[in-house]
C-alpha cells in the first residue's frame, strides 16, 4: 500500500498547526509530573479529585489485600466477555452500589465512557426514532449517533428555545425522541440547565440522556454530578458517567430502569463483544464508591480553585463561560494556542493546545483542568501568564 495519500494529509496537518503526537509522561505525583526531564504542575489531568495519587487512600486500599483476596478478587484480567465468564461477582456489588446511590432501579458498567456512548443509543434507537443533540456534545456521543439508525438533529448549544421549536415541528413523526446533553461540557466547562431539559422532555414525551463524565465525583452533595446538584436525578431517564476521571480508575456506567439494563445486555454491541474489566479495577471502584460522599472537602476546594482562576481571567479582561473546574482560554488561531502553551510550559505549567476538530475552527484554546490536590499558592503565577 502506498503511503503518499497519508503523508500529504500529515503534511497538511503540520502546515495548519494541527499535527498531533503522543508524549511519554513519567513520574506522576498528584498534580505534578515529569515530562522531558522537567517537573511541571499538570493542568491537563482529569484526576479532578486528586485520588489517583492520594497516598492515604492507596495505602488503605492496598492494606485491605490479603494473599487470598489478591488471587480471588484482585486479578489482573477478566479473561472473557461479561456474557461468557468475565462477569465477576464484583460487577454485581458495584452496580448495586451505583443504583443505590442514585436511588435508581438498576445500573450497568462498561469498559469506558467511549464504549458507553457508542453503544447505548445505537442499541436503544431505531429508524423510527429521533436523537436531538446539543451541538457541542462530545465526540464519543457523535460517534454513537453515527452508529444509530435514528434521525439526528443537532440544536445550537444551550438553545432550548430552538430545541422546543424542533420538537413542536417534528415530534409527531417519531416513536421515541432522545434528548442528549453533557452536564459539564468537556471543552468549555459550562453547565447544562437540566431542569429546563426535564421540563421540555416531559412536555413532549421525550427521553433525556445526560452524560455526567466531567461532573461525577466533583459536583453534588454526594458527588453524583449535576443531576444531583440540580435536583433532577429521579427525572432523568439515562444518567451516564465515567470512572476514568474523578474516580481515578477505568470504566463507565449507566443508571436506568431494570428493563433498559436487561435490554442493553442483550443488544449493546460495545458491551457484548469486549472482554470485561479486571477484578482489581472493580475492587477499586467499590472501594471509592463506598467513600464518595466523604470527599465533600475535596469538592469544595476544587470549586474554590475554579473561582480563583476565573477571577484571574476576569482581572485580565478575559471572559469565560466556564462554571466548573474546566476553564478554557480561547485564543482563536492554532498558532496562537501553540505559542501560549509553549510559554506556559516554559514557566512550569503543563498545558497543551486544544485545536480543531476537537473544538470549532477559530476557537483554538488552552484548556485548564484543575484538580483538588492543587492549592492557591501553586496556581498564583498563572495571573502573569494569561494571554
Amino acid at each position: 500500500m502506498k503511503d503518499s495519500r497519508y503523508s500529504k494529509i500529515l503534511q497538511s496537518l503540520y502546515e495548519s498547526n494541527q499535527l498531533r503526537f503522543l508524549r511519554e509522561m513519567s513520574q506522576k505525583h498528584g498534580s505534578k509530573l515529569e515530562y522531558d526531564g522537567k517537573e511541571y504542575i499538570n493542568l491537563s489531568s482529569n484526576d479532578y479529585l486528586g485520588l489517583a495519587f492520594d497516598s492515604n487512600l492507596l495505602t488503605e486500599f492496598y492494606k485491605s489485600l490479603s494473599k487470598e483476596s489478591v488471587v480471588n478478587s484482585y486479578g489482573l484480567g477478566a479473561s472473557s466477555s461479561r456474557l461468557l465468564t468475565g462477569n465477576s461477582p464484583l460487577y454485581t456489588q458495584v452496580e448495586k452500589k451505583l443504583a443505590s446511590l442514585y436511588s435508581k432501579k438498576a445500573a450497568l458498567i462498561f469498559n469506558s465512557g467511549y464504549h458507553a456512548n457508542i453503544g447505548i443509543l445505537p442499541a436503544l434507537s431505531t429508524k423510527k426514532d429521533l436523537i436531538l443533540s446539543d451541538k457541542l456534545n462530545h465526540a464519543s456521543l457523535i460517534d454513537g449517533f453515527k452508529l444509530s439508525d435514528a434521525t439526528l438533529v443537532r440544536y445550537r448549544h444551550f438553545d432550548y428555545e430552538q430545541l422546543e421549536d424542533i420538537l413542536s415541528l417534528r415530534r409527531q413523526e417519531f416513536d421515541h425522541v432522545f434528548i442528549v446533553t453533557e452536564s459539564i461540557f468537556s471543552m468549555d466547562g459550562d453547565i447544562a440547565n437540566l431542569k429546563r431539559l426535564v421540563e421540555i422532555k416531559n412536555k413532549f414525551n421525550a427521553l433525556l440522556y445526560v452524560d455526567e463524565a466531567h461532573a461525577f465525583g466533583c459536583r453534588g452533595e454526594h458527588g453524583l454530578g449535576i443531576c444531583e446538584e440540580q435536583g433532577v436525578t429521579s427525572e432523568v431517564d439515562f444518567i451516564v458517567g465515567t470512572f476514568g476521571k474523578a474516580i481515578a480508575s477505568q470504566g463507565a456506567y449507566i443508571v436506568c430502569s431494570q428493563i433498559i439494563r436487561d435490554y442493553l445486555i442483550n443488544t449493546m454491541r460495545s458491551l457484548i463483544f469486549t472482554t470485561g474489566l479486571p477484578p482489581v479495577t472493580l475492587s477499586w471502584l467499590l472501594f471509592i464508591l463506598e467513600r464518595l460522599g466523604e470527599f465533600k472537602e475535596k469538592r469544595a476546594h476544587l470549586l474554590s480553585l475554579s473561582k480563583l482562576i476565573r477571577g484571574y481571567l476576569q482581572s485580565s479582561g478575559k471572559t469565560t463561560v466556564s462554571e466548573s473546574h474546566i476553564i478554557p482560554i480561547i485564543l482563536g488561531e492554532n498558532k496562537e494556542a501553540l505559542l501560549a502553551a509553549q510559554k506556559w510550559q516554559e514557566n512550569g505549567f503543563l498545558v497543551f493546545p486544544i485545536r480543531p476538530p476537537t473544538v470549532p475552527m477559530g476557537t483554538a484554546r488552552l484548556r485548564l483542568s484543575l484538580t483538588a490536590d492543587m492549592n492557591e499558592s501553586v496556581l498564583k503565577p498563572l495571573q502573569s501568564l494569561i494571554p
